[in-house]
């Protein structure tokens, strides 16, 4: 893990970090899903979609440590800020995607890049059907990496943020 803090500098340390994420991932997303699976099959049935952040909270947690002791911090906690997540899907919604990113501070506090995690899952029962991808970026800052990706995905550059998404559905309640 200290090689992660010596690797590189500007896009070539981001992109070693992310190589890192992903190979955590790689090694753990199934593990995790057998692990917890009751923990986490209660937390769907008593809260729905929750569930999804437990699991990723419990995937996450040895990288958290790792990235601490190493001096790395992930601003906000991975997998990232759901409010500012955006999230598209198939019509069933049993295959969706939601993109969520965490800017990577050094041991100075200064910016290192972002990582996204592009999270997979199903909105009919819990399940994650393919492992968490990670995207490594330069970019820091909310505008910048939305300027990021939205030139990645078009799928990413027309869905909404959570909670403009989460507003419209309170508004067409009323």
């Amino acid at each position: 893990m200290q090689q992660i803090v010596l690797d590189g500098s500007g896009e070539a340390r981001i992109k070693s970090i992310a190589r890192y994420i992903e190979e955590h991932i790689s090694y753990n997303w199934e593990t995790v899903l057998v692990n917890h699976r009751d923990k986490l099959l209660k937390a769907y049935e008593e809260a729905g979609d929750v569930a999804y952040g437990t699991y990723l909270n419990l995937l996450f947690l040895p990288i958290h440590r790792q990235f601490k002791e190493a001096g790395l911090n992930p601003e906000p906690r991975f997998p990232g800020n759901f409010d500012i997540s955006r999230e598209w899907g198939n019509e069933q919604q049993d295959n969706q995607q939601r993109w969520m990113w965490s800017t990577i501070y050094g041991p100075h506090q200064e910016p290192i890049g972002t990582i996204v995690t592009v999270v997979f899952h199903d909105h009919t029962q819990f399940q994650v059907p393919r492992q968490p991808e990670i995207l490594a970026l330069k970019e820091v800052g909310k505008e910048a990496v939305v300027e990021a990706l939205t030139a990645l995905s078009p799928e990413f550059a027309q869905a909404l943020e959570f909670t403009v998404e989460y507003e419209l559905y309170l508004q067409s309640l009323e």
